[in-house]
This record gives C-alpha cells, structure tokens and sequence, in this order.
C-alpha cells in the first residue's frame, strides 16, 4: 500500500522555490481576503465590455433599417418594437441608446479601476510589510554582504510593478480576452469568411510578441540589476558626504555614479526600444487587417452579400478588435516586467533566519548576569575563524574589560552573548544556561548596549532614548539621561527632549549621540551593560562624562567593556586580553603589567 508522501514546506525548498511558494501564498492570501471586492471588479469589467460589444448595433439599425429602409433580418427580431411608432421615435430611441451604452459603460469601469486600483496600493502595502519583516529578520551577514540601495529597489520599484499588475493588468487583460473572443464570436456570426482574414492575422501577431518580450525580460532584468547599484551607490556616497566633501572627491564620485547611470540608461533604452516594436508591430498587422477588410467587405456588399450595417458593425469590431490587442501588447510588457520584480521579491522571501527560538524557549524576567564561554570557536566566513577554542567566565556583578588590538575578536565576544550569531561549536551560557535556550527578545531585552558606531534616528530624543524601553516614562528618559550625563545639552536644544534628531543624529556632536546612546542602554536597567568602545571617537569631555556614569552604573550589575583604550584600567576587576581570536591572559590591571609581556605592548601601542 502507497503511503502520500507530504507537501514539502518552504524550509525544504531549495532557497528559489521557497521564495516563489512564499511570494503565491501570500498574493493568494490577498485574493481570499479581497475576493467579495474582487467579484464586484469582475462583474463591473463583465459590464462595461458588453457595452463595447453593443455600441455598434444601433449605428447598424439607423443605417440599414432607418436610411436604407431594409426589413430587419431574423436574428434581429427583437428589435421590432423599436420600429412601431415610426422612423422617428426609432431614430431617437436608438441614438439615446449610443449614450445610454456609453454612460453605463463608463460608470462600470469607474467602478472596476476604483475597486482594482485599490486593491493594487493594499497589495503593495502587504508586499513591503513582508519585506521589511523578512528583512529585518535575516542574518547580519546577509545585510553585511548585499548593499542596502538594492533593498531599496526592491521597496519602491519591484513593489510597484506587482501593484500595477494587480491595480490595473489582470482584470484588464481578463477583460481584453472576453472582449476579443466576444467580438470574434459576433464577427463570424455576422461574416465568417471575413473574420477568417482577420483571425489569420492573430498568429503572426502573437509570434512577434513572444519574441519582442524575451527581449524585453532581458533588458529589464539588467536594468533592475542598474537601479539597485545606482541605489547602493547614492545612498553610500550620502551617507557619508562630509568625508566626500573634505577629500574634494566629488568628482571622482560623480564619475563613478555616471558609470552605473549609462549602463542603466543603455539597458532602459533597449527596453523602451522592444516596447515600441511591440506597438508598432500591432499597429502594422492592424492596418493591414484593415485594408483585406475593407477591401474584400466592400465587394461583398456590392454584391448583396453583406448589408452597409453589417460592414459597419464589422469595421467598428475590426477597429475595436486591436485596440484591446495593442493594450495587450502593452499588458504584455508590464506583465514581463511585474515577472522580473516577483523574482527579485521572492529572493528576499526565500531568506530564512539563522537565529530562530528554540519551542518553550526561556523568558526571565530578570538575570543575575553570571556569563561563560566553553570551548568556542566562530568565524564569519567560511575557512577564516575569529575565535578559536575561547574560554572564559565572567561572575554575576562583575566589571570586566576586553581588550585587544583590532582584529582580535572582541566586538565577535558581545555578538555572540546577544545571540546576533551562534558559535560554531562550544556553548555561551548566561546563569548558567545556553544562550540558545533563551528567547531572543527576553534575553536581549536583559543586556543594555551602547556600540562604538552611535545610532540614533530620525525621531525625537525622547524617542531615541526610549527605544530601549518603549513604554518608559517621561520620568524615567529623564532620569536615564541625567546618569549618562545628557540632560544638560538635552535642555539646551531646541525643543528639549521633543527635539527631532536629523537622520543618525547628525544634528549632535560625537560626544552628544554616545551620551544619548548611553542613556538608551540605562532606561532599560539591564542585568548586563555591554559596552564596545564607547570612547573611542569622542572628545576628552565626553570621554570623562561618559566614564564617569558608566563607574557609577557599574554597581550591582555585570558590565563589560571592550576596549583598545587603556585608561581607568584599575577601575576592573578583571582584563580578558585578546590575541588573533584567544584569550591569552587576564587578571587584575597590576597582576597583567607584572606578567603579561602582551598586555605592556598593547598599554604601550606597540601590538600588531
């Protein structure tokens, strides 16, 4: 007996596929929660084409029953009550009826666009939603490896088109085909032999097609692939504008960006050249559909085969037939390039986190701080390790310092304890529990952080220093940035602390945006204070501000700092010292200046 063998997930795909299966699921989640919507749009598109089917029939009637005086045929019968009263009221009857189809039919496509146009913007509000959570969940060495201007493409540019394609391409091109088949059908009805010319020419037209998007598809997909560089490009240069400025390197930059700007423009020119083709391509078969047409519908209806009616309504199809096929060749297009964003969406998609909680991970509400590493070993990239074989163990309370040159491991320390990356092997526990039992959330909610890199936002300082503690109090911010020495220069901005920072806190000095950071850490009154060179780019003031608060946080909690400066020394109860990813020593400050040779060479700037 055959045992069903289970839907694979989207963790066993292979990275490709898992995007794609998240990316459906998720349009097919929309669709299911906007389908009542949906059936409307459907509806009012099913209206508004039946309209354009009808619009020549009265044109038809005036000319072959009212004009020309003919007897109406049998599959036209149901209009002989139109015919009653006379020519006249027929006459005024049948030309109400040509503004009646129009102003239905118009009042079925507001509907439709208004319906679908909305449904595009919820659906480009659901794709970045995905995007910006996905994103923010992937591992550090994915956002260290792609630019973040690519990101950004993929926001505002790939978002886009999906919501183009939803807001206007797919009920459209549904419409477009129930109009074509449509006329067709009514076509062979009234002349078959006619519409078998112009059915003749559909093939031709759909082989052009065909070939023109492959083209098209190419080039999009490398002018995607500009945009992102282009991004990337802009947002590093200004990003850092006042190292640009000082070197005088503003040209350099703008050559490098003109670069990345003519290949985009090369790609967008090759794309906006096979969109034209497309619609002259359309136009062409048209045209010349047009003419058989006429020709051959001429002499029919000279010799008695055909009425002036039916030769009108066939032309007023024939004209009406390319119209939905140039907007398919249109449709054609934005459905190649809304393909190429769906891809590049679904990259990010496919991201899995690296860090995950483990099922009934731990939530403390509080931790004694007790910190130890066994045996651990971790490398970034492959065949290059950063730590090898550390460990240490550091007891609840204690003021510890890790210091070394650059390169030797000690920032890799503090992202391993925050569980930012995992060890390759060996453990990191805290209270004496693997990190990797904790929640993420709990346990970094427990270890206040304040990195060398300061990062503020474009918010209020308030803000700032409350994102530690999202629900602190007034009381509490203040309270915060009086012990990191802030409060002071907090009062003497502009609106105090409802003062909007400009973007990273450019608007603050150095010594400023550190404080503030310190006082993010403090709101949160952490278990275990983290700090990764604090000092390093500040002034003196700043530097004394900063360690002051930082000798008086101290108490009663674990605090580590990682540092190549070595002033206040003393202050530690214990030096871990740091060389190409080992612990080599540590003690107290005047146990290592006796016995550690390593130590005096880093005191002394003399290490490697």
């Amino acid at each position: 007996m055959s045992r069903a063998v289970a839907a694979p997930t989207p963790r066993t795909l292979a990275p490709a596929d898992r995007g794609q299966v998240r990316l459906k699921r998720l349009l097919l989640s929309r669709l299911r929660a906007v389908r009542g919507r949906l059936g409307i749009a459907a509806a009012c598109l099913v209206l508004a084409v039946a309209t354009e089917l009808a619009a020549p029939w009265p044109l038809k009637l005036i000319f072959d029953q009212i004009l020309l005086g003919q007897a109406l045929p049998a599959g036209l019968q149901w209009a002989a009550p139109l015919f009653a009263w006379g020519n006249g009221p027929a006459l005024a009857m049948l030309a109400a009826s040509i503004f009646c189809l129009v102003l239905v039919g118009g009042a079925a496509a507001y509907v439709q666009i208004y319906i679908t146009a909305r449904l595009g913007h919820e659906l480009a509000y659901a794709l970045r939603g995905a995007l910006f959570t996905r994103l923010q969940g992937a591992p550090l060495s994915f956002h260290v490896r792609l630019r973040s201007g690519e990101q950004l493409t993929r926001f505002a540019t790939d978002t886009n088109a999906l919501r183009d394609l939803a807001a206007d391409s797919l009920l459209t091109l549904a419409g477009h085909i129930v109009l074509l088949v449509g006329m067709l059908a009514v076509m062979f009805w009234v002349n078959w032999p006619l519409a078998v010319v112009v059915t003749a020419t559909l093939p031709v037209l759909a082989g052009v097609l065909a070939f023109l998007n492959r083209r098209i598809r190419q080039s999009l997909t490398a002018q995607r692939r500009q945009e992102g560089q282009m991004a990337s490009r802009m947002n590093e240069v200004l990003s850092s504008i006042a190292v640009v400025q000082a070197f005088g390197r503003e040209g350099h930059e703008n050559a490098r960006f003109d670069v990345a700007s003519a290949r985009n423009l090369e790609d967008g020119v090759r794309t906006a050249r096979a969109t034209a083709a497309v619609a002259r391509s359309i136009a062409l078969v048209a045209a010349a559909a047009t003419a058989v047409t006429v020709l051959v519908g001429a002499h029919q209806v000279m010799d008695g085969r055909m009425t002036p009616g039916d030769l009108l309504v066939f032309m007023a199809y024939l004209r009406t037939l390319y119209k939905p096929l140039r907007n398919l060749g249109k449709l054609s297009v934005k459905l190649t390039r809304a393909k190429v964003s769906a891809e590049r969406i679904a990259e990010v998609l496919a991201i899995e986190p690296e860090i995950t909680d483990r099922k009934g991970a731990i939530r403390p509400d509080t931790l004694a701080g007790d910190i130890e590493f066994r045996d651990v070993s971790f490398g970034y990239d492959a065949g290059r390790p950063v730590l090898s074989s550390v460990s240490l163990a550091i007891r609840a309370g204690e003021r510890v310092a890790v210091v070394g040159a650059s390169g030797s491991g000690k920032s890799t320390l503090i992202n391993l304890i925050l569980r930012l990356y995992e060890p390759q092997s060996g453990s990191v526990s805290v209270d004496g529990i693997d990190v990797r039992d904790y929640a993420r959330t709990a346990l970094r909610r427990e270890i206040g952080i304040v990195l060398q890199d300061t990062v503020l936002f474009g918010v209020t300082v308030s803000e700032n220093i409350a994102y530690g503690k999202p629900d602190a109090t007034p009381a509490e911010i203040e309270a915060a940035a009086r012990a990191a020495h802030a409060h002071d220069f907090i009062m003497g901005l502009p609106d105090g602390y409802d003062t909007v920072l400009g973007e990273r806190g450019g608007s603050l000095s150095g010594g400023q945006r550190q404080r503030i950071c310190l006082a993010r850490a403090i709101v949160k009154r952490p278990s275990i204070l983290v700090l990764d060179e604090p000092t390093a780019a500040i002034d003196p003031m700043s530097t004394a501000l900063i360690d002051e608060a930082v000798r008086r946080l101290q108490a009663g909690r674990t605090t580590i700092v990682v540092s190549h400066q070595y002033h206040g020394m003393r202050d530690f109860d214990r030096i871990f010292v740091m060389r190409d990813g080992r612990i080599v020593e540590h003690g107290a400050h005047d146990e290592l200046l006796r016995r550690s040779p390593h130590y005096n060479e880093l005191l002394q700037g003399r290490a490697a």
